[in-house]
């Protein structure tokens, strides 16, 4: 099976069943032992945005989170899917479960092979944008992130990862 991200120990709940879009792969330690399953959603139409929202919120719930931080994680995954939509002209989400010492989280990596971004710096800034948004989508997902990683260089696509932990 093709791994479209770089493979990262990830334990936790499994989430609920995901939408048709989606699709389930079970992920290996170095060591070969199982981990929890990983979903991956395609981002190549309108519906497979919609797609990705179920997906998250599915995901949410199964680790446990509060109605606060569903809509927080799902918000940066609309945002961010939709970026790798319309500017990355498509690519895929995929969803993991890590712990980190003894809690659960949400862990969020979006890819696409689009252009890039030249100057990463000023797109994490609110009002900028290429299009015609309002510019708050990278840095608003930063945001609602715990942890936030942007891996881009211009015409080489980009990769984010942002990961939402469990606070109780």
């Amino acid at each position: 099976m093709t791994q479209f991200v770089k493979p990262t120990t990830s334990a936790g709940t499994p989430p609920a069943p995901a939408p048709a879009a989606a699709s389930a792969a079970h992920r290996a330690t170095p060591d070969g032992a199982p981990t929890e399953p990983t979903t991956r959603v395609p981002l190549t139409t309108e519906e497979d945005l919609l797609a990705v929202r179920h997906a998250v919120r599915a995901a949410t719930l199964a680790v446990g989170f509060g109605i606060v931080d569903q809509t927080r994680v799902v918000t940066a995954a609309s945002e961010l899917a939709r970026n790798a939509y319309i500017h990355g002209g498509g690519g895929v989400l995929t969803i993991e479960f890590p712990h980190r010492h003894g809690v659960k989280g949400v862990r969020l990596t979006i890819s696409d092979d689009g252009p890039g971004i030249a100057d990463l710096d000023s797109a994490l800034i609110d009002g900028f944008t290429t299009g015609a948004g309002l510019g708050h989508g990278l840095g608003g997902a930063r945001r609602l992130m715990d942890d936030f990683e942007v891996h881009t260089q211009p015409g080489a696509g980009m990769t984010v990862i942002a990961t939402r932990w469990a606070h109780r």
